[in-house]
């Protein structure tokens, strides 16, 4: 039997030295700016009932949760997604909080990933949820709070907006089984033109049938709304344009410029989204490293109606990103060495000069020799002996005061 005791399951990794120190940095920035604009940080377990991601409507597919039994039987999954847990937690722990709840977080999510598709397991999101308000004003500040925080890790990124209910509008008047119906959504989330045609062109010429087979070319400015009037001929569908149109020209005010792009082939796989949905992109990665969107109705699936919208960013991918970071923990500038019988003095003079700001170790070897050649080896300028007389060495100088 083969023995994985050296290694970490497939789709994990460890994060290492600079990554960690990124990925901090990424957290105490979004934080920052989170809090300032008045979002409360919640954190969800890890563990939750598989109950919670199966509900209907907002169901996540079981062959991508990690799953497990607690003491009395009762399956488990390994928190897959963030949304769907703070909805619980909002409709049983915040439920006579005054609204709108605003929630955000940083916690990891688990995603089996059976297709082999190359993305971790394991992923670090941290991301706001705005509960309890509807309307134009409320997907402005998530949207502009997701351009703040992108802002605050990446130089330059393009934002994609599209509506989720579109694609199910247009879906809903062809003659198609659920399942086709879901081959259909991954067709064009993915810009497979040889699987959409597969799936429309038994279909006829019906109109539904034309606007689904333009989705994924509907991508770019103002322009793209405009075209896609003369193809989404329902009432609903022209409706959903119209909220979008209004959204664009509200976000244009940001300053975003031709970052700002509309995608119509932008079919969020969240059942729960309900509204307006939104991706953030860099060209350095190749998937979405911010996505988000509006889910009025899931709330109310665990018993809280009320409207809500928020997002969640890759933190590893925006750690990874950080423009000018130094990837090395910052490098000790003292290094303290106590003489037998003198290493508690040498922790009280390591812990006075932290105090002082002054970033030092303490040494672990046996003499003063070894002290110095350790602080030569790793670059620390300077050391310093706690023992019947204090010693000081000044490494670049090579001299003993």
């Amino acid at each position: 039997m083969k023995n994985y005791s050296k290694i970490t399951p497939e789709g994990t990794r460890d994060i290492l030295l600079g990554e960690c120190r990124a990925r901090r940095e990424v957290e105490k920035r979004l934080s920052g700016i989170f809090s300032l604009r008045g979002y409360h940080e919640v954190m969800t377990p890890g563990l939750e009932y598989y109950d919670v991601f199966r509900l209907s409507g907002a169901a996540l597919p079981q062959q991508e949760m990690y799953k497990t039994t607690d003491n009395h039987g009762r399956l488990l999954a390994v928190r897959p997604d963030s949304t769907l847990p703070i909805a619980r937690m909002a409709a049983s722990r915040l439920q006579s909080s005054l609204r709108p709840l605003r929630l955000f977080y940083s916690q990891q999510i688990y995603r089996n990933r059976p297709d082999l598709s190359g993305r971790s397991d394991e992923c670090t999101q941290m991301g706001i949820e705005l509960l309890g308000a509807s309307g134009l004003r409320a997907d402005l500040e998530a949207v502009s709070l997701a351009v703040e925080a992108l802002s605050a890790c990446v130089k330059d990124f393009r934002i994609e907006i599209g509506h989720a209910k579109l694609f199910p509008v247009l879906a809903n008047r062809l003659a198609l089984p659920e399942e086709k119906r879901e081959e259909l959504r991954e067709a064009i989330e993915s810009k497979n033109y040889g699987m959409l045609s597969a799936l429309l062109d038994p279909l006829g010429d019906d109109p539904a049938v034309e606007a689904i087979r333009r989705l994924p070319r509907l991508f770019g400015g103002e322009e793209v709304l405009r075209e896609a009037e003369r193809w989404c001929t329902g009432e609903e569908s022209r409706e959903l344009l119209g909220s979008l149109k209004t959204l664009y020209a509200s976000l244009k005010e940001l300053g975003l410029g031709e970052r700002l792009m509309v995608d119509l082939g932008l079919v969020q796989a969240r059942d729960y989204y309900t509204g307006v949905v939104f991706s953030a992109y860099v060209q350095e990665v190749g998937d979405a490293v911010l996505s988000g969107g509006r889910y009025d109705e899931l709330c109310g699936k665990f018993g809280m109606p009320m409207p809500a919208v928020g997002f969640a960013m890759d933190l590893d991918a925006a750690a990874a990103l950080l423009p000018d970071f130094p990837g090395e923990t910052e490098q000790p500038e003292i290094l303290v060495y106590g003489e037998a019988g003198f290493e508690i003095q040498a922790q009280k003079l390591a812990a006075s000069l932290v105090s002082q700001g002054t970033a030092c170790v303490c040494s672990v070897f046996d003499t003063w020799e070894e002290s110095i050649e350790y602080a030569k080896k790793t670059g620390i300028s300077r050391v310093f002996s706690v023992g019947e007389a204090t010693r000081k060495l000044n490494i670049g100088k090579g001299e003993t005061p």
